[in-house]
């Protein structure tokens, strides 16, 4: 009798985890269906971090692969869309703090794409934020994303996404006031 008892505990084992296969490889369809739907759309961002083609292309391509890599640890699918574009955002951030250095001195050679000296201007403020302000600009005027996807996606009260919002906006002015 326990050799019986046994067996249907490995049969319901293996039950259990081809049922998390299947979950798993459904979490991996998701989120590569997500990645191909949006995937101008975490290049623009990834760009609008890094103002280099082929870098904004590596950082699309490292941030698929961690969301594939991760896929069987999204808990809903339903936030698939918010979960892979923090991956994104962590993975522009992870590449500004790792290539700082050689990043600065690229941005010194870097050609001007417009010939407007506002363009220019915002560019260079926008750039001199700290991360956590960045990102919220980029969120909010170059992916025209509202303040519930941006709080969403940050994973942060809407209220203190408005509030930081609102600070960042006011330290551009200054800074665009008195540089102009």
């Amino acid at each position: 009798m326990k050799l019986f008892g046994s067996a249907d505990c490995l049969i319901g084992t293996k039950r259990k985890k081809g049922r998390r296969e299947g979950m798993r490889n459904r979490k991996e369809a998701v989120v590569r269906s997500v990645l191909l739907d949006n995937y101008q759309s975490y290049y623009r961002l990834a760009f609008s971090y890094v103002h280099q083609e082929a870098d904004a292309m590596d950082i699309v391509q490292e941030g698929a692969y961690k969301a594939m890599a991760k896929a069987g640890s999204l808990r809903e699918e339903s936030y698939a869309a918010t979960w892979v574009y923090r991956i994104m955002i962590n993975t522009a951030k992870d590449y500004l703090k790792k290539y700082e250095r050689e990043r600065g001195a690229l941005k010194e050679n870097m050609a001007v794409s417009s010939d407007s000296s506002v363009d220019v201007e915002l560019r260079e403020a926008v750039d001199q934020l700290s991360l956590q302000e960045k990102t919220l600009i980029i969120l909010r005027f170059y992916e025209d994303k509202t303040l519930m996807e941006i709080a969403e996606i940050l994973q942060e009260n809407l209220s203190t996404v408005k509030s930081r919002l609102y600070r960042t906006l006011e330290k551009l002015r200054r800074e665009l006031c008195q540089t102009g």
